[in-house]
């Protein structure tokens, strides 16, 4: 590793900063919290052993945590990450000012090595929500850096360039900076994947870093709405998963109960009126016939062999189920 080499170009009129910057320097954090700290190192040093020594002085420092041989305390984790020749040391439960170096392992050789402060305050003098932030493949990210000292405010890419202010590139990226007194917000425009990677906010004296990852977006709207369908049918024929009522489905189900009542209604309706219809029928069928008045009328005898000497009429006929309504009427 080198140390901070960065020449300014007409930062006056551009405020862009190219620099070769293999980690920050100084890291203000609460007492008890946790904090990740990026080490930059060459390509040539893909496949050497990193890392992290404790101590102010270099031929005093310890072994904190090795690529080789990790802390089985837990207290310091390390992961080398070599698409991005970045290896990240975790320094959990941080309670003391402590001086670090993170280190490349040369063989035969004097080792690679970078200097790094971290200091505890109840109120650090610059602070992002996490460390860690995601985006989408050309969608925009906003990172929030809150400082309570002065100075430059600046927003960089590990390795990379610095700028000062708005509609400058980092990383290829166009970024936009909003400034007030306590925070300044930095959008980072038409993400791409390549653009995963360490970051830090810089005002002044210190830094603070925050790692970047571009996916692709999520599955579309259609499919989203598939699974929750999918989900709910699930939810529905396991009773053993808790029970969730949906308004929409509960009045579907009334309304099918609704027709099905009515359709059955009608169709008692119609065969009803089909046998109020065929009953007089049968029961004119049933009738039996009673003659009430009978007239006796005598032939002529001009005929040789005369049947019967007389001639029937009937006055009038009456059924006998008429017979007997007159006669209960009375």
């Amino acid at each position: 590793m080198t140390s901070l080499n960065c020449f300014l170009i007409l930062a006056g009129l551009t405020g862009v900063c190219y620099c070769r910057k293999t980690t920050i320097n100084e890291v203000q954090v609460v007492r008890g919290a946790s904090i990740s700290i990026p080490c930059l190192y060459d390509s040539k040093y893909e496949k050497h052993v990193k890392y992290l020594c404790k101590g102010h002085y270099w031929r005093s420092c310890s072994y904190a945590v090795k690529t080789n041989k990790l802390d089985t305390n837990g207290n310091f984790l390390i992961q080398d990450v070599k698409e991005q020749k970045t290896f990240t040391v975790t320094i959990n439960h941080v309670d003391t000012d402590s001086y670090y170096w993170c280190v490349v392992e040369i063989d035969g050789g004097a080792d690679d090595r970078e200097f790094f402060h971290l200091s505890v305050s109840s109120t650090p003098a610059l602070r992002v929500d996490r460390q860690k932030m995601e985006g989408f493949r050309g969608g925009n990210i906003t990172i929030n850096c809150y400082s309570r000292s002065s100075g430059m405010r600046k927003w960089c890419k590990l390795g990379g360039n610095c700028v000062t202010s708005s509609f400058q590139l980092v990383d290829g990226r166009k970024v936009i900076i909003n400034k007030n007194h306590s925070v300044y917000s930095v959008t980072m425009i038409g993400l791409k994947q390549e653009n995963s990677g360490w970051y830090w906010c810089d005002q002044g004296q210190f830094q603070m870093p925050v790692h970047l990852t571009v996916t692709e977006r999520p599955a579309t709207t259609l499919k989203s709405v598939t699974v929750t369908v999918a989900t709910t049918v699930t939810n529905v024929t396991q009773p053993s998963v808790k029970e969730r009522t949906d308004p929409t489905i509960l009045f579907i189900s009334l309304g099918v109960l609704i027709v099905i009542v009515l359709v059955a209604c009608l169709v008692w309706f119609v065969l009803k009126g089909r046998q109020a219809k065929t009953e007089p029928d049968m029961e004119k069928t049933e009738d039996k016939v009673v003659y009430s008045d009978v007239t006796f009328q005598k032939k002529k005898t001009t005929e040789i062999a005369p049947e019967s000497d007389v001639n029937v009429i009937y006055s009038s006929v009456v059924s006998l189920k008429q017979q007997d309504r007159r006669v209960k009427q009375k």
